[in-house]
């Protein structure tokens, strides 16, 4: 009698252990993060500090009779509310992880990009940044450090929360191949530039505009100086090579620094972009307006917009009135 009930007591303790809501019971789903070289012991500190688990002892013994202990994956992990054991520690076992959505926009520096990316991953940001400013790693995926910035296409990706600094490499160079397909390339022919120089005029074309309206107009301006050999003349390049994207005003003195980046002084492009230019700017300069206007500048509204202007003298018109606009509101710089 007295081991029948021992008997029944322990199957019905087991069948708790295996069948019963020990985590997040009566709580919101949340999501586990197991560190990379985490051991089973982290794993259980880890579920029992942050109150993931209601019984910790029974989830221990059923993680090691179903030798989890000794198949420890790190990662993200969705915890559903009310989960039992079983399917928390197939999961885990699994590692049936959670993907994590990364993106980036509007960034100037590998510095942006590297911070943006990482800001819901493992990797560290530093860690990341070391690894992107390695000339070998740009000279492996067919880049010098100045061109290595057009392998970067903004936009959002998934991945794992483990993804480490040379998976996270190789799934933006494989995302750039993708983007770059035969009808891309084929337009960059068709305007005698390959995709790293398309994607450096792109990153100028969207420096230079507020309104999207705008940026296949600004693009076939530019086309028109490549072709008839002009100097671009673009102010954006002028504050990056300066370094200080606190500039409202560009000067005469700026025209004066000697920098490949410096388009008043050195015709063609640049030796690299000056920001990661959106899919959207790419495809601009690719699809560009054709018309006759090799001048451009902002207007004295401050919309955001620009006068464009064929000749010389119209530009000067413009150029006045602008900075009569800067005066009047007395920015100098």
């Amino acid at each position: 009698m007295v081991i029948t009930i021992l008997l029944s007591s322990f199957i019905f303790y087991f069948y708790q252990v295996i069948y019963s809501p020990n985590f997040l019971v009566d709580k919101e789903n949340r999501y586990l993060f197991i560190p990379s070289g985490s051991s089973f012991e982290d794993v259980q500190q880890i579920i029992y500090n942050e109150g993931f688990v209601n019984d910790a002892v029974a989830f221990g013994i059923l993680a090691k009779f179903m030798n989890y202990d000794r198949l420890v994956k790190p990662g993200k992990y969705r915890i559903e509310k009310n989960s039992n054991n079983v399917q928390v520690i197939r999961k885990l076992r699994s590692g049936d992880q959670e993907p994590v959505r990364i993106t980036f926009n509007n960034a100037r520096l590998l510095s942006d990009v590297a911070a943006k990316l990482t800001i819901n991953l493992e990797l560290d940001s530093m860690t990341f940044l070391a690894f992107l400013q390695s000339e070998t790693i740009a000279q492996k995926y067919g880049f010098n450090n100045e061109t290595f910035r057009c392998m970067f296409i903004p936009n959002t990706y998934e991945v794992y929360w483990t993804i480490s600094a040379e998976q996270l490499i190789e799934r933006l160079n494989r995302e750039y191949h993708r983007f770059w397909d035969e009808k891309r390339i084929a337009r960059a022919r068709n305007i005698n530039l390959n995709p790293e120089q398309v994607t450096i005029l792109a990153s100028i074309v969207q420096a230079e505009t507020t309104h999207h309206e705008e940026s296949s107009i600004v693009a076939g301006l530019y086309v028109n100086r490549l072709k008839r050999n002009m100097p671009l003349q673009a102010d954006p390049t002028l504050i990056y090579a300066v370094g200080d994207f606190s500039i409202k005003r560009v000067l005469n003195i700026h025209k004066e620094i000697d920098s490949p980046y410096n388009t008043y002084k050195y015709a063609g492009l640049p030796p690299g972009p000056i920001n990661f230019p959106s899919i959207y700017s790419i495809d601009a300069v690719l699809n560009f307006e054709q018309h006759n206007y090799i001048y451009m500048c902002a207007r004295e509204d401050f919309s955001g917009y620009h006068n464009f202007s064929s000749s010389l003298r119209e530009h000067n018109n413009n150029a006045r009135k602008y900075q009569q606009a800067l005066n009047r509101v007395k920015l100098y710089r």
